[in-house]
């Protein structure tokens, strides 16, 4: 030590203009000198480390073999980095470790071997480093297709594309790669939102715009295509950001909607919807408004009773009872209608019932029959003319039952589904006769139990919504204590779990007594923790939390899944009311409706907040002096 105590004054001077820690030790480990960069990097105040043991600034898990590599490495005497490879760490004075690199350079002084080590902090960079792979891992596992271009490259070539990119497109990275987006369109390069989203690429902004795409095989599938710029500190755009998402079956179910839109309104004839209960006008076509001449908001405060001066209210109600007893599936009869300006005409109405999303409504196909009034004067001129008339008029009705069918095929498929699977089970079921395929006829039994419970779910809140309608509901309030109503709960939400979900339990609820409706409750809780699951990805937990405060009981579902985009959540509560993104899973829209309306119907509160890929929170707020 004293040897290198000579030359101190040199290593001060030169070890001081550096950033990077110096540590020079001798034969022994001792540390013989350092700089200032040493010393604030470990924690140390000046000249505090001098004449400490290495060992001092290691990890005390590397003490036993650090002896060895250092004979090892003074023997060979020469100069490398430490470590070969192996991530190294170093500890402060507070205890705390970080991780480093250092490169050793032995070197003699006066006949003294000494090892001088250059350190580097490199704590950021390894965070850094994780934060990257966190990022790369997090876009290889998004469902939706990423691609990155390289806007600094001619016709910016995609440079890098997750999974569910190459399994949307059926291409494989090595045919993505080098090459613009632009050749998933094919021949198809004629869309007027294509041109709108390279004008945006030019002027250096985001676009969005649902495009014709074509897999590798040919298929043609709509893509909803965001594409966002990335600049640099200085302003400069290095990169664009492709997401993509497969929506063909929503662009092909709303092109079916506007065809069968189209047919209703452009029919000659009048056409109404009208509500089962209320018998309020929902809808009318062109015909229809022309005809009797209110626009469609004035004759959706209207009933067909207001353009019916032959009839009353009661009367009317009568002659639909075939139809809602379902003696009869059409009734035909000729009244007199009344339009806006006053002036009547008399009408051959046709109707029947039918179903209008998830609404009984009648079905009315009305024609003016003012010329066959008068047809005795006009009889031998118009024969032909009203023989085309029946026979557009026949053509219309059948184009119409047909929509009829349509529409009733549409709203079935909630029905459709579960049974088609409890089918393909029992079919399924008959082929494992053998003791040794047990395991597979209990999974096809699981599927069929699971399947009946999702349809009795439907029903159940089917049924749920004509008593709310109707006013029949008598509520049965008792104490009864809350773990058993969880317990409940729970125990049948179980089977309903994904791969690797959890229910976390809530705790110290034993001594909780509660004073509701116990059956309420239950449907309330049973559809919140059933949405939980539905709607957050496998490897989840949803976690139920019970909060006992001095004039409420609170009750709060967490899950972790696709939340509820901010723009949708006015409309969560509302009857029939998916959120774009929950409409590729089975679901009815009504759970959140009914439970929320029996809740409020009991002076008790159904609230939430969500966030959109991070999860939601639905709580229960029950007071604890109830009263209705």
């Amino acid at each position: 030590m004293q040897t290198f105590e000579k030359n101190s004054a040199i290593f001060n001077l030169l070890s001081e203009g550096v950033s990077e820690g110096i540590i020079v030790v001798d034969k022994k480990q001792t540390i013989v000198a350092t700089n200032s960069s040493t010393e604030q990097m470990f924690g140390y105040k000046k000249d505090e480390l001098i004449g400490q043991p290495l060992d001092t600034l290691i990890p005390k898990r590397y003490h036993p073999n650090h002896d060895h590599h250092v004979d090892n490495f003074i023997s060979k005497s020469e100069k490398r980095q430490m470590g070969h490879g192996r991530e190294l760490f170093g500890v402060r004075k507070n205890g705390d470790e970080f991780p480093l690199e250092a490169g050793l350079n032995p070197f003699e002084i006066y006949n003294t071997t000494y090892v001088m080590a250059l350190i580097i902090d490199i704590t950021d960079r390894k965070a850094a480093e994780k934060d990257l792979r966190m990022r790369s891992e997090a876009l290889q596992s998004a469902s939706n297709g990423i691609v990155i271009s390289d806007a600094l490259k001619p016709d910016n070539p995609i440079i890098y594309c997750n999974t569910s990119f190459l399994t949307l497109t059926g291409y494989s990275e090595e045919e993505t790669i080098g090459k613009n987006c632009r050749f998933l369109q094919g021949n198809d390069k004629n869309q007027e939102c294509i041109t709108n989203m390279r004008n945006a690429i030019k002027n250096g902004k985001s676009s969005q715009a649902i495009v014709r795409n074509y897999k590798k095989d040919g298929t043609l599938f709509y893509n909803d295509l965001y594409i966002t710029p990335i600049r640099d500190k200085s302003g400069l755009i290095t990169n664009y950001i492709g997401i993509q998402n497969d929506v063909t079956e929503r662009v092909k179910t709303q092109q079916e909607k506007e065809h069968w839109a189209k047919i209703f309104n452009e029919s000659l004839n009048e056409i109404f919807l009208f509500d089962k209960e209320t018998l309020l006008f929902l809808n009318a076509n062109k015909g229809a408004q022309n005809n009797i001449g209110y626009t469609l908001e004035e004759l959706k405060k209207l009933t067909p009773i207001d353009i019916k001066p032959d009839y009353t209210e009661n009367q009317f109600r009568e002659i639909l009872i075939p139809l809602i007893n379902k003696e009869q599936e059409k009734i035909e009869f000729e009244t007199t209608h009344q339009r806006k300006d006053g002036t009547q005409y008399p009408a051959e109405v046709h109707l029947q019932l039918s179903r209008f999303g998830d609404l009984d409504v009648f079905l009315a196909i009305i024609l003016d029959i003012t010329d066959r009034k008068n047809y005795t004067l006009k009889l031998e001129k118009t024969v032909q003319e009203r023989t085309k008339q029946l026979t557009e008029a026949l053509a219309k009705e059948k184009e119409l039952n047909e929509l009829k069918t349509r529409f009733l095929s549409l709203v079935s498929h909630e029905f459709k589904t579960p049974l088609s699977s409890i089918l393909t089970s029992i079919t399924l079921l008959a082929k494992y006769t053998q003791t040794e395929q047990q395991e597979k006829r209990d999974k096809h039994v699981n599927t069929i139990k699971s399947k009946v419970r999702y349809l009795d779910t439907i029903l159940t809140d089917f049924l749920s919504v004509e008593r709310l309608d109707s006013g029949k509901i008598n509520y049965a309030l008792d104490e009864f204590p809350l773990s058993k109503l969880l317990d409940e709960v729970i125990y049948n939400a179980n089977m309903l779990l994904k791969t690797g979900q959890r229910i976390s339990y809530p705790r110290n609820i034993d001594d909780i007594f509660i004073y509701f409706d116990e059956k309420t409750l239950a449907l309330a809780l049973s559809n919140l923790v059933h949405n939980a699951i539905k709607y957050s990805p496998e490897n989840t937990a949803i976690d139920i939390v019970v909060e006992n405060n001095e004039t409420t009981i609170n009750i709060k579902v967490i899950d972790h899944g696709i939340g509820i985009p901010i723009e949708e959540q006015k409309h969560i509560f509302n009857r029939y009311f998916r959120a774009e993104n929950a409409l590729l899973t089975q679901g009815t829209g009504i759970g959140l409706n009914i439970a929320q309306q029996h809740l409020e119907n009991l002076s008790t509160t159904l609230e939430f907040s969500s966030i959109e890929n991070e999860g939601s929170i639905f709580t229960i707020t029950i007071p604890k002096d109830l009263k209705l």
